[in-house]
This record gives structure tokens, sequence and C-alpha cells, in this order.
């Protein structure tokens, strides 16, 4: 079985996602260790600051994200497939016209 790893933003393995059966087995195990980092780690704890646009370059994609609204929701407001959405999101660049139109759908139902 191979496991899939999440890396950080400097490229070195940082999570282990973990069939369920496995985890339910080690499961007590995990929390132990866990606890010993907790108690281990000084009262100044270091995390990244989740940043949406350092994960979504697509500018429809992240106002859409950032409106919590699906594909589907947003292709309903502007009248296309949710196929389309997604063909839009997939793209490097997107025109002023289009980011437009999304940016106007999504404010026309808030």
């Amino acid at each position: 079985m191979t496991l899939q790893k999440i890396k950080s933003i400097q490229g070195k393995d940082e999570y282990v996602l973990l069939p369920m059966a496995v985890y339910r087995a080690l499961k007590d195990q995990i929390e132990k260790e866990l606890a010993a980092c907790e108690a281990n780690q000084n009262d100044e704890q270091t995390y990244e600051p989740f940043v949406l646009e350092d994960y979504v370059d697509n500018p429809v994609a992240l106002a859409r994200i950032k409106a919590g609204i699906t594909q589907e929701q947003l292709a309903q407001r502007l009248g296309v497939s949710q196929a389309y959405v997604s063909q839009i999101e997939r793209r490097d660049t997107v025109t002023n016209k289009m980011l437009e139109q999304v940016h106007s759908a999504i404010q026309s139902s808030d």
C-alpha cells in the first residue's frame, strides 16, 4: 500500500493520509505521540497562515471560493454549465470581460 504524503511549502513531507482502518488501529498510539509533541512545544507555536491566493491562481476560482459558492451555483448565475465553469477555472488566463461577468454574478445574489 502506498500512502499519500502532503508536503509543506518548503517541500518537506509534512502530513500523511492514512486509510481509516490503519488510523483506527494506530489511533491510541497516534494520540499519545501528539500529546507528547504538544507537551514538548514551546509556548510560542509557529503556524504558517493559510493564504488562499498561494494555492489558487485562477481569478474566477478565487472569486468563487471567496464567495463561498460551488461551480454549479456560479454556473446557474452565469447561465452556463458547471463543466464550462470548470473549464474557465482550469485556464491559465481569464479575460477581463469574463472576470467582470463572474464578479457581477457573484454580487447579484449577495
